[in-house]
């Protein structure tokens, strides 16, 4: 009986052992695609409503700098451009009275050259109709030169209070603070009524919806595994607790790094590692530091 007993007891320690044998070929933590806006402009947060947990579409307008002085900017360029626009000549009208009496000695000298033939009038006439001529058209010539650089001046003008105008714009864009990515808040650092500088982060925001888990493998597993590779992925919540989830190979270190103190191999004599990344749809039950574990 005694026998017995001992025999069972080696046998559940045989068991233990061998259940406890790891079956994965790597492991590592859950990180997600981070960034930190920061303000774009200078001047008082009229409000930020970007809690820390809140979910965001991309694009979504969650707070507001002061905008006062950049409008009113905005609306003296464009008094400026009204002004400028105001002073381009009309061209048409200020060459008609010119081209008139053109068309009028135009007339006359043709009516002269008739009469020259029918030897009604002398040469001296029709000579002083063509010396009238020419100088009309010089005239002519000279206003739409001087017109024609005026136009082109304010024209020039025009452009560069219209990139002025666009300048404030873009500015008064800036502080209009959105989301840049679908995702959750993960930290905020500043409260409205706070003054804003260009360069200040005000929140921190990950994509939770398409995470990676950082894993690393020895040199020995690396012809196991290529980009593009489809693996298991396993979520440890503790408690001997595992969640499967499908995963794709997207990134695979170029060089080695020393194994970090928090990642098992199954080569503990290997000294360096290669880190590689998987992507994983998170269905919300996964957390960003979480351990988790790969089975190819």
């Amino acid at each position: 009986m005694k026998k017995r007993y001992v025999f069972q007891a080696l046998l559940l320690i045989c068991l233990t052992a061998c259940g406890s044998k790891d079956e994965f070929d790597a492991t590592g933590t859950f990180e997600a695609t981070e960034i930190v806006v920061s303000s774009e402009a200078t001047g008082k947060l009229f409000y930020l409503n970007a809690e820390e947990g809140m979910h965001f579409t991309q694009g979504t307008e969650v707070g507001l700098i002061d905008t006062v002085q950049l409008y009113l900017k905005k609306r003296q360029l464009e008094a400026q451009m009204k002004s400028v626009e105001s002073q381009r000549p009309d061209i048409h009208r200020q060459i008609a009275a010119t081209k008139a009496q053109i068309a009028t000695a135009q007339r006359e000298r043709d009516r002269v050259e008739n009469l020259l033939k029918a030897q009604a009038a002398n040469r001296k006439q029709l000579d002083d109709w063509d010396s009238q001529l020419a100088v009309l058209n010089r005239q002519l010539e000279a206003q739409l030169s001087s017109l024609g650089n005026t136009t082109a001046s304010l024209t020039e003008q025009s452009s560069s209070v219209a990139i002025q105008v666009a300048q404030v714009e873009d500015q008064l864009k800036k502080c209009h603070i959105t989301v840049p990515i679908n995702g959750t808040i993960l930290a905020k650092y500043a409260e409205p009524s706070e003054l804003a500088t260009v360069g200040k982060s005000l929140f921190k925001i990950a994509d939770m919806e398409h995470i990676f888990l950082r894993a690393y493998l020895t040199s020995s597993q690396l012809e196991l595994v290529k980009l593009g590779n489809e693996v298991t992925v396993f979520a440890d919540f503790g408690n001997a607790q595992l969640r499967n989830y499908p995963g794709k190979i997207v990134w695979i270190s170029e060089e080695a790094e020393f194994t970090p103190k928090t990642i098992l191999t199954n080569d503990e004599r290997a000294n360096q590692v290669y880190a590689v990344k998987i992507a994983v749809e998170n269905d919300g039950h996964i957390k960003l530091g979480m351990y988790g574990k790969v089975k190819f």
